[in-house]
């Protein structure tokens, strides 16, 4: 009688790293929906308290690896505690806040604490077999996808109807609450690799690792000339109240969240690379048309939703390439690509401030464009090859 295979069910580790990211996104990008009563309450324009995403997004690129690297031979427990732990503090730091500098520090703490959510995808691909990594790490960075959906549009509209501080201190008391979560639930030993250095000085030089860096780098790039300043672009496009702003970035959220499911399913049915590019392609497309949706609000959305779908799916491919490129190097590489996240997001933050003058925050999408157009010219020199390397055993233990 012919063997009957059965798909196991995604390790119950991954929906708790799910929550925890659901919590870290929430409290990386809510103050993007709420930069004008930020600065107000500071006195400071706009555009500099737009640069709260800069400071943690630069943090988490150049120190997030460094705290990877530091806790390498830790058990994955204590690790993935201490950064949420850091996280929960700098969240804290940040509710108590009443001027720029202490902003600031305390945006740098989220940043450090931010190395959480790598650490815990390179424990998601250890879990699974290859075939299954790309649903692994979509279901892992589902919770950033919610924070789009759940924590964004309503710490949006809290900040705006009972003042900025109050989404920070939830985002607070979620990151420690999760951090006692953790620490009841997490089993005492996870066996998967730590970050290290050992062999990067190869792996980091091959040209397909460097152009899923470069690919990351650019389309955060656009993303992010439009997201850091998201509650100013869409007042600028519609009129909108505070329940309608919230509703927009809801429907907006949403739409991460199918992206971020169906491009772990892409990526694993179609491989990563030509998922890529149809993703790009219509982030290119949809940025082209933000713009063009001003006076029309459900247009607005519309575009806002395929937007979501297309760019939120991302992820998951670009990090089963590098998992397949390298799988014993997959920690420190991810942990890299996320640098690169954090890189683009600063940088993206920075073009569109500095341009935000010249188009105006209706036209700042248009900023995005070169941007993506890059990205998906990355993929020319990539193959359809769907997945590889052998088979890992995953194993967890109490």
């Amino acid at each position: 009688m012919p063997a009957i295979s059965v798909k196991p069910a995604m390790p119950a580790i991954l929906y708790l790293f799910a929550l925890a990211n659901l919590v870290i996104g929430t409290g990386a990008f809510v103050l993007s929906g709420i930069l004008q009563p930020i600065a107000t309450s500071l006195d400071v324009s706009v555009a500099a308290a737009g640069q709260v995403m800069t400071a943690y997004a630069l943090t988490s690129a150049f120190i997030g690896p460094a705290i990877l690297i530091a806790t390498g031979r830790w058990p994955r427990k204590h690790a993935l505690l201490l950064s949420l732990g850091i996280f929960g503090l700098g969240a804290v730091v940040t509710a108590c806040a009443t001027s720029y500098a202490v902003l600031i520090t305390g945006r740098v703490l989220m940043g450090v604490g931010s190395s959480f959510t790598a650490m815990a995808a390179g424990v998601a691909v250890s879990l699974v077999a290859p075939e299954r990594r790309g649903r692994a790490l979509s279901l892992t960075f589902l919770g950033m996808s919610l924070s789009y959906a759940i924590g964004v549009p309503l710490g949006a509209w809290l900040g705006l109807r009972f003042g900025w501080h109050v989404p920070v201190w939830l985002v607070a008391g979620g990151a420690l609450s999760m951090a006692v979560v953790l620490a009841v639930l997490l089993p005492s030993q996870i066996a998967s690799p730590g970050a290290s250095f050992n062999g990067m000085a190869s792996v980091g030089r091959q040209w397909p690792v460097l152009r899923v860096w470069t690919r990351t780098l650019l389309y955060f790039i656009a993303i992010f000339s439009v997201f850091s300043y998201i509650g100013p672009v869409l007042l600028a496009l519609n009129p909108l109240t505070p329940a309608q702003l919230s509703g927009t970035l809801v429907m907006f959220g949403l739409s991460g969240v199918v992206g971020t499911i169906v491009g772990g399913w892409a990526g694993d049915r179609f491989g990563p690379v030509r998922t890529l590019r149809v993703q790009l392609s219509v982030l290119a497309l949809m940025m082209v048309m933000v713009p063009l949706t001003k006076g029309h609000p459900l247009l607005t959305v519309l575009v806002l939703m395929v937007w979501g779908v297309s760019g939120f799916g991302m992820m998951s491919p670009q990090q089963v390439l590098l998992a397949t490129h390298s799988p014993q190097q997959a920690p420190i590489l991810m942990s890299l690509n996320g640098s690169m996240l954090y890189v683009g997001t600063a940088l993206g933050a920075v073009f569109s401030g500095a341009m935000v003058a010249q188009t105006g925050f209706a036209r700042l999408a248009w900023v995005g464009v070169p941007f993506a157009l890059l990205a998906l010219g990355t993929l020319a020199f990539d193959s359809h090859k769907r997945r590889g390397g052998p088979p890992q055993s995953p194993a967890v233990s109490r």
